[in-house]
């Protein structure tokens, strides 16, 4: 029979679901602030690929971004200079020198090594994952919280991420991440460094598990606030733009 004890039960089992999934939502937030801190920024990047232990190749990217979901890619190094990679919501285009036209292309198809265009043009989770804390395990010599966090749209890079966030501080420690077909893809791990004065994601390493010796850094040069005009972010206008700021 239902009676009060029942319904006060499950009043309590509600509460304590809401509370939880508040709190992934706030550990996102949190971990998502070392590695951007800005609305609208320009964020400088390094990709370094690694061979077993020697250096293949570097590469250096300017990456814009904006609110709701807007980055721009701009490929800095002399063998890729013209090359734009452009990122509305769910929708990715390539733009080169030598065509009028810009590409489609997926989240998932490289620039570099293991980087994926998602890798480098995607700073955040907050905005797109939802999911469980699922445990506590140490990472090293800290005490994380496990995050069990799945995409909320389709142009995410990776369906599904086990996420590791710092208990004592709330930054990102390492994140193994999921293909569709749940096989695990790469294992990210999350460097921090003083920046200006506070502590942020200096480089995070991408190890593969699908190509074996195959490594890949992403090193953050700088980030500051940088603001393009919305007609940047037209994928027409990109193929004649040039950005040399």
């Amino acid at each position: 029979m239902f009676n009060r004890k029942t319904a006060l039960f499950l009043a309590a089992l509600l509460v304590s679901a809401t509370s939880f999934a508040a709190d992934v939502k706030t550990l996102l937030k949190q971990a998502d602030e070392f590695r951007l801190n800005l609305e609208s920024a320009r964020v400088d990047t390094e990709v370094r690929v690694f061979k077993g232990e020697t250096l293949d190749k570097t590469r250096l990217y300017s990456v814009f971004i904006k609110p709701e979901r807007r980055s721009l890619v701009v490929f800095r190094s002399a063998v890729e200079r013209g090359q734009k990679m452009l990122m509305l919501g769910d929708d990715f285009w390539l733009v080169m020198p030598s065509s009028a036209r810009p590409l489609r292309i997926t989240p998932m198809q490289k620039l570099l090594g293991d980087a994926s265009t998602g890798d480098v043009a995607t700073l955040t989770w907050s905005g797109d994952y939802d999911g469980k804390i699922v445990g506590e395990e140490k990472v090293g010599d800290i005490v994380c919280y496990k995050l069990d966090i799945v995409g909320q749209r389709k142009g995410v890079s990776y369906p599904r991420i086990v996420l590791y966030v710092a208990k004592n501080g709330s930054f990102p420690v390492k994140a193994e991440l999921y293909v569709a077909s749940d096989k695990l893809a790469k294992m990210a791990e999350f460097k921090l460094g003083n920046v200006d004065g506070r502590k942020l994601v200096t480089t995070m390493t991408l190890t593969d598990h699908l190509q074996k010796d195959r490594r890949t850094e992403v090193h953050y040069l700088s980030r500051s606030a940088k603001t393009l005009s919305d007609e940047y972010y037209n994928p027409a206008f990109l193929v004649r733009a040039e950005i040399d700021n």
